[in-house]
């Protein structure tokens, strides 16, 4: 059986990021139709979603992991293991 997804709930799970890119995902399609697949404002249209998609790319990239001790802390700044000495 399909599963059935809740496209409002999807909506609002969505970075700003990934909502510039389904805006510019639109605006290119909307560009090529009405200019032409082969015209300057179509590759530009689509030049802007690839850089857009880039950009996402890097940031999921350079995106830092917290470790376990990092959560602890977040959570217990207080405990020994968390408690940062100056020398």
């Amino acid at each position: 059986m399909p599963k059935i997804v809740d496209a409002s709930r999807e909506v609002a799970n969505q970075t700003p990021l990934e909502r510039a890119i389904l805006e510019a995902i639109e605006q290119a399609r909307t560009t090529c139709d009405i200019q032409g697949n082969t015209s300057a404002g179509c590759a530009v249209a689509w030049d802007i979603v690839e850089e857009l998609q880039a950009e996402k790319s890097h940031r999921q990239a350079t995106e830092k992991f917290k470790t376990s001790l990092e959560y602890y802390c977040d959570e217990n700044p207080n405990a020994p293991e968390c408690l940062i000495y100056d020398v």
